[in-house]
């Protein structure tokens, strides 16, 4: 049986990556608490999927402790705060890949499983992409929650009015 291991302060996105991606054959760990490098190399894990901020601590931080330990796993950083220097610090630290949220699920499949296996389970599972409502929910959500639930510091993060904020925080998670 292989092993995906994900790392994801975001417990709501956790969860449904977790969900989402489950497959035949794979075994899923996921982790939203801090945890170190070498307890993730001791998950002896095929994949893992790492955000990049992840509490107080980088997703960098693991990736070149898993590839001297691991040199076969696959590493696929997943981040909402994307730029080149951590794009370039990810790749000469070892990581296969790099992918900014909201990410296409169709594109995350791949770069995680490869295009023929993504395109395998597409029958068998859920849609293979959030909708563009839900997306936008989970980023909020996200970067509310590391905000402490302060609107007006989201709403600045976020780049939008407060009352635009307040309004899209009052409907309910799309579906």
């Amino acid at each position: 049986m292989k092993k995906l291991v994900i790392v994801d302060d975001d417990v709501a996105l956790l969860s449904t990556l977790q969900r989402r991606l489950t497959q035949p054959g794979w075994q899923l760990t996921g982790f939203s608490e801090p945890v170190s490098a070498l307890q993730l190399a001791a998950q002896q894990a095929d994949l893992y999927l790492l955000d990049l901020r992840f509490a107080r601590q980088s997703g960098l931080e693991f990736i070149a402790v898993l590839r001297q330990q691991l040199p076969q796993c696959r590493i696929v950083v997943l981040t909402g705060y994307a730029s080149i220097q951590t794009a370039v610090q990810a790749v000469k630290l070892g990581a296969d890949d790099y992918l900014t949220k909201p990410v296409d699920f169709q594109l995350l499949k791949q770069s995680l499983f490869g295009q023929e296996a993504a395109a395998a389970t597409t029958a068998a599972t859920e849609p293979d992409f959030l909708s563009p409502e839900q997306l936008q929910w989970e980023h909020i959500q996200r970067v509310l929650a590391e905000h402490q639930g302060n609107i007006s510091r989201t709403a600045d993060s976020l780049g939008m009015h407060r009352r635009t904020l307040q309004r899209k925080l009052l409907k309910h998670r799309p579906n």
